[in-house]
């Protein structure tokens, strides 16, 4: 069981069309994970709810919201779980 929360590196990166995205929780909380690209608007919501203690990983397809494939560049994910936030940088090429 992890003893703290994490944001793991996505794999791989860069990547094109999809990448994986690894978090870990020492215990229940409410998760957010979303993609942002470079000037900070939401491109989606990938996960979002309670989740259970443990290990979890999420896949991207490089899509956003409406299904759309995004174009090459920079983007951002963040998770937020409970009280803690972190931010990566991960390239679509």
């Amino acid at each position: 069981m992890p003893q703290v929360f994490a944001l793991q590196p996505n794999y791989p990166n860069p990547f094109n069309p999809t990448t994986v995205i690894c978090y870990q929780l020492p215990q229940p909380a409410p998760v957010r994970l979303e993609i942002y690209d470079v000037l900070g608007q939401k491109v989606r919501t990938l996960a979002q709810g309670p989740a259970e203690p443990g290990f979890h990983r999420v896949a991207w397809d490089s899509r956003d919201e409406g299904g759309r494939a995004m174009a090459g560049g920079v983007y951002f994910y963040r998770l937020q779980a409970g009280e803690f936030t972190q931010v990566r940088a991960l390239l679509l090429k």
